[in-house]
This record gives C-alpha cells, structure tokens and sequence, in this order.
C-alpha cells in the first residue's frame, strides 16, 4: 500500500495538540533543557569567577601533565567543560522523545484511544512517520533552543577572562544540528518500540530511559579522564545511531502494524 503524507501528517498535527493539553508532560520536558543549560553556564562562571585558584591547575594537569607552565588552568578546564558537557547535551535529544513516544503510544493504548485509529486505512509506516514527528519536531526545536541559550549564556560569563566568543564552535555545531537529530531518532524508535509491549506509559518512560546510561557512563568515562572526545569521536557515534536508527525504524513499522496490533487485541 502506498505511503500517503496526509495520514501521516493527520496523526502527528493529533498528537502534538494532545501534547500541548497535557500540562503534566511538558513540565517534565522542561526541566531537563533548563539543567543541561544552567550547569555548564555555572561550571564555566566558577572558573572565571576564581581563574587564579591553585587548585585549577591541579585539577588541569591531572587531564594534561603536558600544560606550559604559564598557560591559563581556567581556560583549559574550560575548554574541557564544553567537550565534555556535549556528551551530557545529547541526554536530552534522547530523553525527551521518549517522554512523548512513551505517551502517545503506551498512553493511547491506556486511554483505549487508539483502537479508533487503528480502525482508519492508515499503514504502519504512516503511523509510525506521524507519531515519529510528534515526538521528533518538539525534541529537535527543544534541543536547538537551548543549544541557542547555551552558547549566549556560556559566551556572556566566559567573556571577562577569553576576551571572545567561544560558542558555537565545531564540534557543537555539528553535533547539534546533525547528531542530535540521530540521537532524537533512536529515543523515540526505542521507545515506541517498548511501548508497543508495555502496559502503560510509566512503565515505558522507565524502561525507555535506560538507554541513556550509556551515554552518561560515556560522558563518566571522559571525566574521569579515560576517554578523549572529539569531533571525530562524537562523528562515530552518529555514525553507530544512524545504523541503529534504520535498524529501530524497520522494527517499529513491523510492530505497529495496523494487523498485527488489531488480531493482538481482538
């Protein structure tokens, strides 16, 4: 059967005005982006705020024995802090899908809402694209508006000691705007994926979310010094989800089945 946009279209434009109804779930998907924004500003501001302190430059030579003796330890850390905090960043690509996916699946099938629109000519695929955008669109402009605030933020405290602007450079311009999406991609395919079996959005949004420990052992791992990112390395990963992603999206067409789920549930 041929893929129509219209229908597709039709079930995002229905989910996304059920999202902005449900107070609830976008209370949660704000405090997310408010944290992953507000704790590197206020990282970035103690090191300015103290550039001088003896400790800093421990702290720098413990991730650079290598560092010239008359190099700023506040510059460093810094520079190490923004790295660093992109792998945090990616959390929230992933994480914010999954609160809506969680809902507009699991949820629907709680609320018996979608046995209504399993009874429409609607495919799979068709189902899948427009419940994949309700949880997309608002991630992806979510992530992008606080990557904007960040960098304002980042650039406005930072200034006093750099003299210039540090936001946006490469690597978080690239990772924003082209892994980001990937990453948001894979939050929401494993979490309509789990929703198909789950019994309720509770237990999806949970179960759904264990897919970001990796990222923040990762993110552990490049703290702790064990693990040296890059532009490079943030590209393999996008290159690891993008496999994931066409992966995740073959078996969500094949789980939402518009058959397969009415026989499920007859």
């Amino acid at each position: 059967m041929a893929f129509r946009p219209r229908r597709a279209l039709a079930v995002f434009w229905k989910d996304f005005l059920d999202l902005r109804k449900n107070l609830g779930l976008l209370a949660s998907m704000a405090v997310l982006p408010t944290v992953m924004v507000l704790v590197p500003i206020g990282v970035v501001w103690s090191y300015v705020r103290a550039p001088d302190h003896a400790d800093l430059r421990s702290v720098a030579l413990f991730y650079d024995p290598s560092l010239p003796l008359g190099a700023s330890a506040a510059r460093f850390l810094i520079d190490k802090t923004l790295i660093d905090w992109f792998g945090m960043f990616l959390v929230m690509p992933v994480f914010v899908p999954i609160l809506i996916a969680s809902q507009s699946v699991a949820g629907e099938k709680e609320r018996r809402t979608l046995e209504p629109l399993l009874a429409t000519p609607i495919t799979a695929a068709e189902l899948v694209a427009g419940k994949s955008l309700a949880a997309l669109v608002p991630a992806v402009a979510i992530t992008w508006v606080a990557f904007v605030v960040f960098c304002v933020g980042v650039d406005l405290v930072a200034w006093p000691l750099v003299k210039m602007p540090l936001m946006p450079d490469a690597l978080w311009t690239f990772g924003v705007l082209v892994i980001a999406p990937l990453f948001a991609f894979f939050g929401n395919g494993v979490a309509v994926l789990i929703s198909a079996r789950a019994g309720d959005a509770r237990m999806a949004q949970q179960l759904s979310a264990l897919v970001v420990l990796p990222l923040v052992g990762m993110v552990g791992g490049q703290v702790a010094g064990f693990l040296k990112a890059g532009l490079v390395y943030y590209a393999l990963q996008g290159a690891v989800v993008l496999v994931l992603d066409v992966v995740l999206l073959w078996a969500s067409i094949r789980l939402l089945d518009r058959e397969r789920l009415i026989s499920r549930w007859g």
